[in-house]
């Protein structure tokens, strides 16, 4: 049994995503930066409509509380997280462009699209990548330049082609977008597309804490058995969920023809896969003691989310 209780769980997460808010909203603004010639205001409005004023945080809460098991300041955690959450905001925005899932609701709003236009959504999305990778690198993470080069390497490959862009192409492949009959591995679509980032929340902490092999190899573990869950658990939103609730629309899965967890598992089979994947989150991190509460606690978010 987790320490934490579902009050305190609750406040540390929000304070979190307040924190990120904060941070977010100083990355985007328009003071220019040393080698910076402009910052357009149609970009960075784009930019800010999609980043900030919405979501849990959950990745970079992930990345505060696995830094924490380590006593990493909290400041440079939170540094790291800004730049796996621009790179998760980018994937959104791309995610719900016509040519991919073309989504019209995210987060309760129009999605980035629908209140721009196409090429606005597109420079949004490379803008906040290619600003996870200045926020990343900078001596303010790590006074070690090789732990930031560890970070941003581990990045660039959580969610670049061995990740998740390498993961989205396989889901539209496996919703037949480029003909042929190719075999759906929704497990390894799943660890790509979706658990690559949430996995990444939980190394980085391993990473700027210089933890050993032992240390770093169990929450990767923990990491891989969230992001499974956390797959589990949309998918099953997206057959049992609310759309007010969800803040985009029910039902989306379906209606693209997706193979997912659900449709191969059935409902049952995957609520007892996200307890199963529970189980081996709580072991994988038990060697932390206590330090482990929070970690353990997200785990049990991520499974029971309503949203």
């Amino acid at each position: 049994m987790t320490g934490t209780s579902p009050s305190d769980f609750a406040k540390r997460l929000d304070k979190t995503a307040d924190d990120t808010e904060a941070l977010l909203g100083r990355l985007l603004s328009d003071d220019i930066l040393h080698d910076e010639i402009a910052r357009p205001k149609r970009l960075m409005d784009a930019m800010r409509y999609s980043s900030l004023n919405g979501g849990k945080r959950l990745r970079p809460f992930l990345v505060v509380e696995s830094a924490a098991v380590f006593g990493v300041p909290r400041e440079a955690a939170l540094l790291a997280g800004a730049a796996l959450e621009c790179i998760h905001c980018y994937s959104l925005i791309h995610d719900d462009l016509p040519a991919m899932d073309n989504s019209d609701l995210r987060r309760g709003r129009p999605t980035l699209h629908k209140k721009t236009d196409d090429a606005t959504a597109i420079l949004a999305g490379d803008g906040l990548l290619t600003l996870a990778f200045d926020i990343i690198t900078r001596d303010e993470i790590h006074r070690d330049a090789n732990v930031r080069l560890l970070l941003t390497r581990a990045l660039a490959r959580c969610a670049g082609i061995g990740g998740m862009v390498g993961g989205q192409i396989l889901d539209l492949a496996g919703e037949g977008r480029f003909g042929g009959n190719e075999p759906i591995d929704v497990a390894r679509i799943q660890q790509m597309k979706t658990g690559a980032l949430l996995r990444y929340g939980c190394i980085a902490g391993a990473i700027l804490g210089q933890a050993s092999q032992k240390e770093y190899q169990a929450l990767d573990d923990y990491g891989r058995a969230l992001g499974e869950a956390f797959q589990i658990a949309d998918d099953l939103l997206d057959v049992e969920g609310d759309a007010a609730a969800l803040g985009k629309p029910a039902g989306a899965d379906a209606a693209l023809g997706k193979t997912t967890f659900v449709t191969q598992l059935g409902i049952e089979g995957a609520k007892q896969r996200v307890r199963d994947l529970l189980a081996r989150a709580d072991s994988a991190v038990s060697i932390f003691g206590d330090r482990a509460a929070v970690l353990q606690a997200a785990a049990r978010f991520v499974a029971e989310r309503k949203s």
